[in-house]
This record gives structure tokens, sequence and C-alpha cells, in this order.
């Protein structure tokens, strides 16, 4: 019997215009994510161009960026975000309405609460959903704690430890999966700079997990190859 043959990739005919595009600005140097970055999308949607025949909406945005790209030289994100945002109008519904699309998990309150969490999925692609609440509480000069929930061995110091997070009232939750979810930074304990941590975010080039994940390591929390399984976010208005 004659070996099978392994399955050959997507043919480039076979794919639709938005990945298509997406391939060129890949060429020219570019990742799915920054792909995502410059169109106000989650990574995942990008890799739908591909496997769900997704993007139709966004095809003249990124002929848009890839023009700004290949004939105007303009390689800066922001500017190239600018470019695709002029260019990418919301779906319509059969009667000719507004579709509705899923919110960001952004949401801060006059009061400077707010609350965004991720689980395994986003998180994997960065947590790219949590980059514009940080963002928009840096702007806003909020406070901001965080919650992660990972395998109990990668994990520093014991649970309850007040090295670990010193102050935080709220028990350590102990799950049946050998996880346990910590809190970091409060109200009562003043929490952490919003603006710093959004500097650490683009640092590490909007990567949200990445940049939390480095500061549990660099502070001794977490062991460097300890995978956050939960991200919580919370922000609130210094007193």
């Amino acid at each position: 019997m004659p070996p099978r043959r392994r399955r050959q990739a997507t043919n480039q005919g076979a794919l639709n215009e938005a990945a298509r595009l997406a391939d060129r600005l890949q060429q020219a140097g570019y990742t799915k994510r920054d792909i995502a970055r410059i169109i106000d999308r989650d990574p995942s949607l990008v890799s739908q161009f591909y496997t769900k025949n997704k993007g139709a909406a966004f095809v003249p945005a990124l002929r848009e960026v890839l023009t700004a790209v290949q004939a105007g030289g303009i390689t800066d994100l922001p500017e190239l975000t600018s470019i695709a945002a002029r260019h990418i109008t919301r779906r319509t519904t059969a009667s000719g309405a507004r579709a509705r699309v899923r919110g960001k998990a952004v949401l801060i309150t006059p009061t400077g609460t707010g609350t965004g969490r991720v689980a395994a999925q986003a998180i994997a692609s960065g947590s790219a959903r949590l980059r514009p609440l940080i963002a928009e509480a840096a702007r806003l000069g909020l406070r901001l704690a965080f919650t992660v929930r990972l395998a109990k061995t990668g994990y520093l110091h014991p649970s309850g430890s007040r090295t670990d997070s010193p102050g935080i009232r709220r028990d350590v939750i102990q799950r049946a999966d050998h996880t346990e979810e910590r809190s970091y930074g409060s109200a009562q304990t003043g929490g952490f700079d919003a603006t710093d941590f959004a500097r650490r975010v683009d640092a590490t080039g909007g990567d949200v997990t990445a940049a939390v994940h480095q500061w549990l390591v660099e502070t001794g929390r977490i062991r460097a190859d300890a995978q956050i399984l939960h991200l919580e976010i919370r922000t609130w208005r210094p007193r």
C-alpha cells in the first residue's frame, strides 16, 4: 500500500481577497498580530481569513494599507492603523441597518471602574482585547490590579504568602484541576500605575499576556516556564 500523501497547504488561488492581501503584508514583514492591530481586531479574526473565509469587510482597508507600505514607504503601525480606520465600515443587515458587533472588553465608568477578562484562546493570542482597557486606564491616570490563574506548581511562593501578594485580603482560589487564582494589587493597597503597565504592554508589541507574565517573573512570583490560563484586569480612580 503506497504511503498516504500529506494534505497540501491551501492553494493561493483558493484564498479569499482578505487572505491574499494579508499574505502580501506578511511578505512585507508584518505578522498576523500586526495586521490585527492595523485593522483594530483580534488576531484570531485574521486567522479566520484563511480558515473561515472571513475578512471581506476589511479588503478596502487592507488594500490601502498595502499601497501605503509598498508605494508610500509607510511602516509605522499607528499610521497604518489610521489609514485602515478610514476604510473600515460596519456591516449592515438585510434591512440596511448597521449590524451589531461584539464589543471589546473595555468599559470604564466615570468613577474609573473597569474590568476585562480573557481565557485560554485570547491569552494564547496575547490578550489583545485587554490592551485598550489598559491604554484607556493609562490615559485617564487610573490604577489597576490583576488576577491570574496558572498551575499551582508555576508559583514560587506558597498559597497565601504575604511575600507573593502583600495586603490582598481576597483568598487564593484553588481549583480542582490543580490551578490557583491569585490577585495582585487592590484599591486598599494602591494597586499599580496603569501608565507603567501600558508601557510594558507597548514594549511587548501589544501582548498583554507577555507583559503580565514578564512582571510576575521579574518580581519573583512565578517560574519562567509557567503558563497563564486566565487573566483579569481591574481599574479604578485613585483617591
